[in-house]
Order: structure tokens, then C-alpha cells, then sequence
């Protein structure tokens, strides 16, 4: 897999964050590395492709079931699964002539602790 420079896969691990927002708030170092997972989760293809992988049946897709669901060129969904691979949120593998891909759980369990509100607290 090639690499751009300063895209690097979350480095964090659950254990940096351990502790949702609404207890304690990130440090610069934690904000500085979560910050690129939540700026590609900001574009809505990327949203919707992260979704549809995580969701998909045995937890991985085929490129070729993902085109479909979107009104844009197969370039660019490949171009936003890529986004998606640099940034650790998926993983790929090629199988002949296709490209599967499984969304990264470790790295959405990372998100999904940052931002989740314990049962019974009011934000």
C-alpha cells in the first residue's frame, strides 16, 4: 500500500482513549490523532462506504458490491476507499481480479469511546 506523506493510520489505541468526552477532554496529542479519522468520516460517500462495508454480510465487501449504491464514477469510490485504507479505518485485500475490504474494528471501537455518553447521563 502506498502512503502520502503525513497520512498515517490512527496510531491511537483504546487504551490512549479511553475515556469519553463527556468525562475528560482529549489532550492536543489525542486530538491531533483522532482529528483525520473524523475529518473522513466528514465527507458523506466516505460515510456511506464505511457503513456498507461494516454492515455487509461476514463484515467485508467487494468493491464491486459498493459501486451500485452510489451516483458517482468507480474512480472515485475507489479514491474514497483509499481515503478510508490510509487512514486505518478499513482493510483491503485483493482476491484476483477484486478488492475486498472489512472495516478496521479496533479503530471505530477507538471512535465510538471517544464519543460515547454513559447510560444516564444528561449531556
Amino acid at each position: 500500500m502506498s502512503k502520502q506523506p503525513g497520512r498515517e493510520p490512527i496510531a491511537l489505541t483504546l487504551a490512549d482513549c479511553r475515556t469519553p468526552l463527556i468525562k475528560e477532554p482529549l489532550n492536543a496529542d489525542q486530538a491531533e490523532r483522532l482529528a483525520p479519522s473524523f475529518k473522513a468520516l466528514g465527507d458523506p460517500i466516505r460515510l456511506r462506504l464505511l457503513s456498507l462495508i461494516a454492515s455487509h454480510e461476514g463484515g467485508e465487501a467487494c468493491v464491486c458490491d459498493l459501486t451500485d449504491a452510489f451516483d458517482v464514477s468507480a474512480p472515485t469510490i475507489s479514491h474514497h476507499l483509499k481515503v478510508l485504507r490510509e487512514i486505518g479505518l478499513v482493510s483491503s485485500e485483493r482476491r484476483a481480479t477484486w478488492v475486498y475490504y472489512r472495516a478496521e474494528q479496533s479503530a471505530l471501537d477507538l471512535l465510538s469511546t471517544v464519543l460515547s455518553v454513559p447510560q444516564g447521563v444528561n449531556a
